[in-house]
């Protein structure tokens, strides 16, 4: 009886199936991480998508170096939320940028396609534009003969993407003469109306000194704080295919 009871015994244990996790943590972690990537790139609209240090642009390099600033201090404290007026500015400049230029597509009928053409991350390298110097020209045209940038600094690289798309889809010089008409270029002298953008220091200054932070605003930055960090990528992907 005994004999028999240990080998019932082990065969039970022989046919238990191996619990072992179906994903490893490192390869959750790893698409976590890349989808708080993505959430980043989406609220820092970074003018230089391509460079992942964000050093290469003056604009860029101040976004995040007060990302990393606020990070260091406690949520809710006086400088986070001073911190919060200033990154909140940035991004809105950012984010009327975009949304000039999705008006501009919903006007030349592309109102379902819009913001898929608008979308550049960081994955994105030069070497894949298929026409880099006519989206160059149109970019650059778009500077001098528009107000959809801010004049004052280099157009936003990652336009020339967007760009590089038309010219695909052959409306980039519909683009350029909608964009002449609905944003027409502002003489330097005239003074600044409703309608026309405020220059980033501009809006910077305005925002910085305000003591309280609006109610909206305080929401948006506690659910986009944690999104400052960036992903260490290649150190994931190394971890992944040990």
């Amino acid at each position: 009886m005994d004999v028999c009871l240990q080998l019932f015994c082990c065969c039970c244990r022989q046919e238990e199936p191996e619990k072992n996790p179906l994903i490893r943590s490192e390869t959750l972690q790893y698409f976590n991480q890349l989808v708080k990537r993505k959430r980043a790139e989406a609220t820092n609209l970074w003018n230089e998508p391509v460079d992942a240090t964000h050093m290469e642009r003056d604009d860029d390099r101040e976004l995040y170096n007060l990302l990393q600033k606020r990070a260091k201090l406690r949520r809710g404290s006086e400088g986070y939320r001073r911190l919060s007026f200033d990154i909140s500015a940035h991004r809105q400049i950012r984010r009327e940028v975009k949304d000039r230029w999705k008006h501009i597509l919903e006007a030349l009928g592309f109102s379902a396609e819009a913001d898929g053409l608008l979308t550049v991350t960081s994955t994105m390298s030069y070497s894949s534009l298929r026409h880099p110097q006519q989206a160059r020209a149109l970019l650059t045209t778009l500077a001098t003969e528009t107000s959809l940038f801010d004049r004052h600094c280099s157009p936003p690289e990652r336009y020339l993407f967007v760009l590089d798309r038309l010219v695909v889809l052959d409306v980039g010089d519909d683009f350029l003469s909608a964009a002449r008409r609905y944003y027409p270029l502002e003489e330097d002298e005239a003074p600044h109306s409703e309608e026309e953008p405020l220059s980033e220091e501009a809006i910077l200054v305005t925002l910085s000194p305000g003591p309280e932070l609006p109610k909206e605003v305080e929401e948006e930055e506690e659910e986009e704080e944690e999104m400052a960090e960036e992903v260490d990528e290649d150190t994931l992907l190394a971890t992944l295919m040990e």
